[in-house]
């Protein structure tokens, strides 16, 4: 039997395919806009059809409309979070949901290991001549995840971009496939204000020609792409990219040719953003998605020189501690790669690490440099792995610097209306005048 005779025996409904998850499944869901939303619809749809009880919920950052958490569905399903969005963050806090913290690239370690996967729920591009199907857009912990998984549900869709690297799976290995063309989920470029354009440009700054980079997601990412037009030779190893990389690329300021590896090509585990960016990723050869635990080791990403790694985070203590995941003890989002890439920056030859954050928060009534992170809330990123803070006030650059120094920094690049008052505790934590 040839692989096509396979791929006909195995087609079946989002409905028929999600019959064969059992009660007490663990189910893994793709990652991001990889999302087979057909099927996580079809899986809640179905719940009561199929009697659907105590169904664990794995998933990253969840694109679709994430209805397992619904609170009408806490008997059949809990979800698990290795991140946090807006559709997934009440049922972590009214306590229908768990949170579990872990570094990106430790994901497929756990997937393979204490959290392995009954079941996948995946997405693919549509068979390549040999049988080989494409993880498209998210190959990440979906990767590695199906291939320990005890039973691969996938969404085969022609609209899922074909790209290359260490990104594909056989039809052979594929239990039940829904064959359905839907819509990839889009991510549309985020409004980018005075203060992200600001602080985009003071980032911009920091980057010298021949600059490896690491990009978050988000309004000061996209941002600090505006400002990188003049440079030369730029390079991308980072966990994602999105649309204003490809504006870079074609105006030939990313080239990819002074990496010390995968040189001439964009290294990524993941994508989110719109059709601009999908349609250029499709068959490139300049393209490479890997999984995660190859892209975001820090062994790996400190083999280029120069790693230049750009994150936002949620506020910054004197000290220069960093919070990018929670709101006191509210769990807003999750680790996700900072310090995958903070690491491997700091360890890279040349390397920078740049964490950047609005000056205020609430519409300027709320300060993002304070004395204390808020009570409950999370270390993300230690004081001794930060190398700048950036704000749309300026630059504080902290690494060999003294707890003294770094707290005159940091204020100096605080909202004006408040260095007021972390000057009077400056004043009273080191007994001098600031």
């Amino acid at each position: 039997m040839n692989w096509k005779e396979k791929y006909a025996d195995k087609i079946c409904s989002a409905d028929e395919a999600v019959s064969h998850i059992k009660s007490g499944d663990r189910v893994v869901v793709a990652h991001a806009c990889g999302e087979p939303v057909i099927l996580t619809d079809a899986m809640v749809a179905n719940a009561e059809k199929y009697d659907f009880r105590d169904i664990e919920v794995v998933h990253m950052v969840a694109m679709g409309k994430a209805s397992y958490c619904a609170p009408e569905m806490k008997d059949r399903f809990r979800h698990n979070g290795l991140f946090l969005g807006g559709t997934t963050r009440a049922a972590v806090e009214e306590g229908r949901g768990d949170f579990t913290p872990i570094f990106f690239s430790q994901i497929p370690g756990l997937l393979k290991g204490k959290l392995r996967a009954d079941v996948i729920l995946f997405q693919v591009s549509e068979p390549d001549e040999h049988g080989y199907c494409s993880y498209g857009i998210s190959c990440d912990y979906t990767k590695p995840c199906a291939e320990s998984a005890g039973m691969r549900i996938a969404q085969i869709n022609r609209n899922m971009p074909r790209i290359l690297g260490d990104n594909f799976i056989h039809i052979s290995e594929l239990d039940y496939i829904v064959a359905e063309d839907t819509d990839v989920i889009q991510l549309n470029p985020p409004r980018i204000g005075d203060a992200e354009k600001k602080i985009g440009e003071n980032i911009a700054s920091l980057v010298k020609d021949g600059d490896c980079l690491q990009l978050g997601i988000g309004a000061i990412p996209d941002a600090v792409l505006l400002f990188l037009k003049e440079k030369k030779d730029l390079g991308i190893h980072s966990e994602m990219i999105s649309d204003g990389v490809v504006e870079l690329i074609n105006a030939g300021v990313i080239t990819n040719k002074m990496k010390q590896i995968d040189k001439g090509q964009c290294v990524m585990t993941f994508l989110m953003g719109t059709n601009k960016l999908y349609d250029y990723v499709r068959n490139n050869p300049t393209v490479k998605l890997l999984p995660v635990d190859v892209v975001n080791d820090p062994r790996i990403i400190c083999q280029n020189d120069n790693v230049v790694s750009i994150n936002s985070c949620v506020e910054v203590d004197l000290m220069g501690q960093v919070c990018s995941e929670s709101i006191g003890l509210k769990q807003i989002s999750g680790i996700g790669g900072q310090i995958d890439f903070v690491r491997g920056a700091n360890m890279s030859k040349g390397g920078r690490t740049i964490m950047a954050m609005p000056a205020t928060a609430a519409k300027g009534t709320i300060s993002k440099i304070v004395p204390f992170l808020a009570e409950g809330a999370t270390v993300t990123t230690s004081r001794c792995d930060v190398n700048y803070v950036v704000t749309e006030y300026g630059i504080a650059q902290l690494q060999g610097q003294t707890l003294k120094e770094r707290a005159r920094q940091l204020i100096a690049i605080a909202a004006p209306q408040f260095q007021g008052g972390l000057i009077e505790e400056f004043t009273k934590r080191f007994h001098c005048e600031y």
